[in-house]
């Protein structure tokens, strides 16, 4: 009952009271990043402990979606990344700015398709996939990195998820397209305002020689468009390439016909997706309430999947070392269920509730529970709700369980 419930809250947007909703700017983005404990501004990719969860949360959802779309078809891999003129990687984290020899990061999954032919028989489509730190060479990859511009962080590295899709040449345009599908879908899953997900084809000016066709999603910053993934369809050229034309080699089954096969790439700049869903989920929210007064308040709605904190554990007033030892079981048991929490209760300056719902929503966590005196009386508590700012009481015993059921529904939606 409390999953269907939260997942209908969801779902619709539900509010206890008409609101209206707009968007910041990129310095009130900014701003928040840094305040948060998201960004650092002017540090190179820096991230704080919410935006380093945020990216991690990003990452583990892109792989559950590649290896869940076809799991006994895609194969996971790890590639070495090798740098130009022999600079090694840690040596180039040194540098104001290292460029990759491999060109890409499908580079490793070219490589990787022989020796990964037997794992599935060699017969087509399947696919390789990896994510990993990358230092871009090439134009298309330096367009990767434009956010280096923007107002809230600057880049030499990027963290890129990619999938190289090896099909048979006749389907290979068709399943083009069913990777757009699927990966704009994805983009847009998880976001407050899916429209700002858009998707353009590449100018036929910049494809490269032996590409047939690109595609790059992108997001509507406050600054402009940046793109967050792009796709290409490479044909057989870079395979070949890359194992010196032998072609007997490359060869796999497509029903009885062996052929070389045509090779479908999409890489997904994580950074780049990191900034885009704070952009799209940090709203201004206008309330009016009973009396007619409007109310305002700055709220990161990330998506349950993505929060990097779902709920903050603080205390009431009262016997401060009871309270805090019940916070701190509870703490310990939330973290062994895998939820992450808040320690909130450590804070020494004294705050009002108001506060705490400000600065709580503007971290975008999705409940704060705040323990009293009577949870210590009846083990009761109250639940305040991100999204709907409605507030439950609990019984402490039924929070894990609580929490659980609203994750788990979340995910399906």
């Amino acid at each position: 009952m409390v999953a269907s419930r939260f997942g209908r809250v969801l779902r619709r947007g539900a509010a206890p009271l008409p609101r209206t909703r707009r968007s910041l700017s990129g310095a009130a983005l900014a701003q928040l990043g840094a305040q948060r404990f998201y960004v650092q501004p002017g540090e190179r990719r820096a991230y704080g402990p919410l935006g380093a969860e945020l990216k991690k949360n990003l990452l583990q959802q892109w792989w559950a979606s590649a290896l869940g779309c076809s799991r006994e078809r895609i194969l996971p891999i790890g590639s070495p990344l090798k740098l130009a003129n022999g600079v090694t990687a840690v040596a180039a984290r040194a540098l104001p700015f290292a460029v990759s020899d491999r060109g890409s990061d499908r580079a490793g999954a070219l490589q990787q398709y022989v020796p990964s032919l037997d794992l599935v028989g060699r017969r087509l489509p399947f696919g390789l996939a990896e994510s990993g730190v990358c230092f871009p060479a090439s134009e298309e990859a330096l367009r990767g990195v434009e956010l280096r511009c923007s107002p809230v962080t600057s880049a030499a590295e990027v963290t890129l998820a990619s999938l190289a899709w090896f099909s048979s040449p006749r389907t290979s345009s068709q399943w083009l397209d069913h990777w757009t599908r699927q990966r704009m879908k994805w983009w847009r899953r998880f976001a407050s305002t899916p429209s700002d997900f858009t998707s353009s084809d590449v100018d036929s000016k910049d494809l490269k020689s032996g590409t047939s066709h690109g595609v790059r999603i992108l997001y509507r910053f406050p600054w402009g468009s940046e793109p967050l993934e792009t796709l290409w369809s490479l044909g057989d050229t870079e395979l070949l390439r890359t194992h010196q034309g032998a072609r007997t080699k490359l060869q796999c089954r497509d029903g009885r016909r062996s052929v070389v096969p045509y090779v479908i790439s999409m890489s997904s700049n994580m950074d780049h997706g990191l900034l885009a869903y704070l952009s799209n989920s940090l709203q201004q929210v206008q309330k009016v309430d009973g009396k007619q007064r409007l109310h305002q308040r700055k709220v990161l709605k990330l998506h349950p999947a993505l929060a990097p904190v779902k709920v903050a554990l603080d205390m009431g007033r009262g016997a401060t070392v009871e309270l805090r030892q019940v916070c701190e079981g509870l703490l310990q048991e939330l973290q062994e269920a895998g939820i992450t929490a808040w320690p909130g209760y450590l804070e020494t300056a004294p705050q009002s509730m108001e506060q705490l719902h400000t600065k709580y929503d503007e971290m975008g966590v999705l409940f704060t529970m705040v323990i009293s005196e009577s949870t210590l009386e009846s083990g009761l508590l109250h639940v305040r709700s991100r999204d709907t700012t409605i507030r439950e009481t609990k019984h402490i015993s039924e929070v894990k369980k609580f929490l659980l059921k609203y994750i788990s529904a979340a995910e399906n939606i």
